[in-house]
């Protein structure tokens, strides 16, 4: 198995117990982060390679019809980080589209394939994600929705490039006397 192929199926088992770990809310924003350099083994930011967005999109895109998600694909610093998305879900989230749109250089291989390869896409600058992956230590941080809780997976790495699941919950607001729904 070439190392593409196994990266998939790596991508693949990821989704798969992620959807198994936790109750996905239809209609929201599943955020991703991915260093496609880092995955083949280089510095984050210095040798995008768009064969490894090809190969990782096509999980992620099926993952999402069957949770009935929005993919929402986090850009670079370069791009400040700004988000691939259909532009169905910016309407309905009535988010405002930006002019700039990722291409390997500035915004990363797997932004901008996703760019290329989405419906009808556009950019936008900030999203709240109710969940996401980070491939390659990325920080999709600053666009989840508060509180973050970490999903572990028995996939901790594609390629060479560490992953990182969550999905966020209500916070916890009271003290001891407080009743909370689980």
């Amino acid at each position: 198995m070439d190392a593409l192929q196994l990266w998939k199926q790596q991508m693949e088992q990821l989704l798969v117990e992620f959807e198994e770990r936790t109750t996905l809310q239809k209609g929201t924003f599943f955020v991703v982060g991915c260093s496609t350099s880092e995955v083949i083994g280089e510095h984050i930011g210095t040798a995008g390679a768009p064969e490894v967005a090809e190969a990782l999109f096509e999980p992620l895109v099926q993952f999402a019809k069957r949770n009935e998600l929005y993919l929402a694909f986090q850009g670079c610093e370069h791009i400040n980080r700004a988000l691939t998305i259909e532009r169905e879900a910016a309407r309905e989230f009535r988010l405002d589209e930006l002019s700039v749109y990722p291409v390997r250089e500035a915004g990363g291989s797997m932004s901008a394939y996703a760019y290329e390869h989405l419906e009808d896409a556009v950019t936008v600058e900030h999203i709240t994600a109710h969940a996401g992956v980070d491939i390659g230590q990325t920080f999709i941080g600053m666009h989840l929705k508060h509180v973050a809780v970490p999903i572990r997976t028995s996939i901790q790495t594609i390629g060479d490039a560490i992953t990182t699941t969550a999905t966020t919950r209500p916070p916890l607001i009271g003290g001891v006397r407080a009743k909370y729904r689980s």
